[in-house]
């Protein structure tokens, strides 16, 4: 490119590329320095459609609002009624995502089953089993079943009020999770059956079934441990919705979980959390139709699972057919993850406050994301839980504001109808209709 304007002047603001862009050189003089890819925690950070591109219409004179908080805008979920003995009935459609005790600390372990038991809501367990301090704070503990089967056991599945098959995550659909060895201290390689401090990388898929009809015989197998007393969750990331719900729903799942590329993950590669899975926003749609297709909406529960922040982001996905929604970034930062007030201790690791994703590394200055003892010992679980607890009403109450305003007496009553997109892209993603016209992208007119 010529170092002078068009003018001849000298330039002043040399351009940079398009494609080159500084993050991608930095990327590639990294992977040259060192020949290993990138590992991160997080979500994925590019933009793409999401909740903010839709809007709520409303009441007006066309629709009756309900007044204030004087009429009752109901908020509670049932979930598993389709085999379960004992469903799981919520207060509130938040719930908790698996986040491993590994990954995680005990207190923050402890903070996140203090607050969803105050909120009246459930939380999940992750990879690597069930610790005393999840069990005893967690009214509703949902036991997460992935194909790593670290710390699995027939006693902590009894236990648990609800069983999550994991198939499929949203920061990394079709691969496995990693847990570094400075994370895995004496108590995590006890609770794991691994030796400390070496390097883990959970498997991609589960060792004893290849396919639905397997999955199927699995589900039966646990729901034969469990007495069929407790629902059975299966979750997967955002790939291929349509197909994926309907083949969880064909092998008996009582619940789908539905995990978008915006959800987070505690270590796994850069390539994965960016470039492959589906925001959640285009997940939601082909999950829904399957299950209508089946005659099993609402007879098999949807949870919809990331990028969820805010009680706008809990009411779209109910509007767009959700039971419930699942967070779990959100969750973290509640208790304090990412907090301005230890900004020093994230300049000093060569971030800030807002961006830091090293999780992997143990060395979480907020004590949720390590298990170095000094750093735990930051993080007060009853305080946690208290935040977390205040942190899930918000989200319940503005949820509930929004409903009102569309003359909801209940969150599940939104639909699809009360929605318009902000741009073609999230009306075709959601199948709603662009603002100001009654045109879907991709539906004939």
């Amino acid at each position: 490119m010529s170092d002078t304007d068009k003018a001849g002047a000298p330039r002043t603001d040399p351009i940079q590329s398009g494609t080159f862009t500084r993050p991608i050189n930095a990327e590639i003089r990294r992977a040259a320095a060192t020949g290993i890819y990138d590992i991160r925690g997080g979500g994925a950070k590019r933009k793409v459609p999401h909740f903010d591109d839709l809007l709520f219409l409303g009441a007006s004179m066309s629709r009756y609002p309900l007044e204030g908080y004087r009429e009752k805008c109901d908020t509670d979920v049932t979930l598993g009624t389709r085999y379960a003995k004992n469903p799981i009935r919520l207060d509130i459609p938040v719930t908790i995502a698996g986040m491993s005790f590994g990954a995680l600390s005990g207190p923050a372990k402890e903070a996140l089953g203090r607050g969803a038991t105050l909120a009246g809501t459930s939380t999940t367990t992750g990879d690597g089993g069930m610790t005393p301090e999840e069990l005893g704070h967690s009214d509703k503990l949902v036991y997460q079943y992935l194909p790593s089967r670290y710390g699995m056991n027939p006693r902590d599945l009894r236990r648990a009020d609800a069983i999550e098959i994991v198939v499929g995550q949203g920061a990394k659909p079709g691969g496995g999770g990693m847990l570094l060895g400075q994370k895995i201290s004496d108590r995590v390689a006890g609770m794991r059956n691994l030796p400390a401090g070496i390097d883990q990388r959970s498997a991609c898929r589960h060792p004893d079934w290849t396919g639905p009809d397997d999955l199927e015989i699995k589900i039966l197998e646990l729901r034969e441990i469990t007495g069929w007393q407790v629902p059975i969750y299966v979750k997967i990331g955002g790939a291929r919705p349509y197909f994926d719900t309907t083949l969880a729903v064909k092998a008996g799942a009582d619940v789908v979980v539905l995990d978008g590329m915006q959800g987070g993950t505690a270590a796994s590669q850069d390539v994965f959390i960016e470039h492959v899975g589906q925001p959640t926003l285009a997940c939601i749609h082909g999950a829904v139709q399957a299950l209508r297709d089946l005659g099993m909406h609402r007879e098999v529960q949807l949870i919809v699972s990331g990028g969820i922040r805010t009680g706008a982001d809990v009411a779209k996905a109910m509007a767009l057919g959700a039971d419930a929604v699942a967070i779990g970034t959100a969750a973290l930062i509640a208790l304090g993850d990412n907090d301005p007030k230890w900004e020093a201790d994230y300049q000093a690791l060569g971030t800030t406050a807002g961006a830091y994703d090293d999780w992997h590394e143990g060395r979480d200055p907020a004590g949720i994301t390590t298990q170095d003892p000094a750093l735990m010992a930051r993080l007060d679980p009853v305080e946690g839980g208290r935040r977390l607890n205040n942190y899930l009403r918000v989200l319940t109450l503005e949820a509930q504001t929004i409903a009102r305003a569309c003359g909801k007496s209940h969150l599940h009553n939104l639909e699809p109808e009360d929605l318009c997109a902000l741009t073609i892209e999230a009306a075709a993603m959601a199948r709603v209709p662009l603002s100001g016209t009654d045109w879907i992208p991709g539906q004939t007119l």
